[in-house]
């Protein structure tokens, strides 16, 4: 059968189910209008911590791509993380999720990272939720912006910013611990 014939099998397959109402019984789901969703919205503030652990054993942040060593900055090198999301800033505090994503060191002119990272909360009234973070993060300044641009559970629809701050005076090189403010408007 050639691709244009399987195309157009495939195309009446899917039309004649759909003329059916094969589909029709599973449209339960009724999202709100636009002006229904604004007047619903939510305003979430979440604080938690997260740990970058960069030991041999047990590592929470592993390089998977280097640079060659005369590229300034790092630049194009690219990190996979599942990050302890805490509480406090002590990693024994209360893990409320896990930070999971990907990390890519992105300027020639100075240390910043490309960030797409889920926050994967397990604990408390966000469990089974996710939050989704892009953008980029100057990692040498304080009160990074970053965008939270979606979400999953509660926070389905979800859109906001975070603020990061390195916590300097108890972070080390082997253990690197962020501190992060989000605020989500969400249905």
């Amino acid at each position: 059968m050639s691709l244009s014939h399987s195309f157009i099998f495939l195309f009446s397959i899917i039309t004649l189910i759909i003329s059916n109402g094969v589909f029709s019984q599973q449209s339960n789901i009724i999202l709100p209008s636009e002006s229904e969703q604004r007047n619903t919205e939510k305003l979430t503030h979440i604080h938690f911590y997260y740990h970058d652990i960069r030991t041999k054993k047990n590592p929470t942040m592993i390089q998977i791509i280097d640079t060659p060593k005369n590229v300034a900055n790092g630049f194009g090198s690219v990190f996979m993380m599942d990050d302890a999301m805490t509480e406090g800033p002590e990693l024994s505090s209360k893990q409320i999720g896990r930070a999971q994503g990907l990390i890519g060191l992105s300027s020639l002119r100075d240390i910043a990272e490309f960030m797409l990272i889920n926050l994967v909360f397990d604990e408390g009234s966000y469990a089974g939720s996710t939050l989704s973070m892009l953008g980029r993060n100057p990692i040498s300044k304080q009160n990074r912006e970053t965008s939270i641009v979606g979400g999953t559970g509660v926070f389905r629809f979800a859109r906001g910013f975070a603020i990061a701050n390195s916590v300097n005076s108890i972070s080390t090189p082997q253990h690197y611990i962020v501190e992060y403010n989000i605020t989500v408007s969400h249905p």
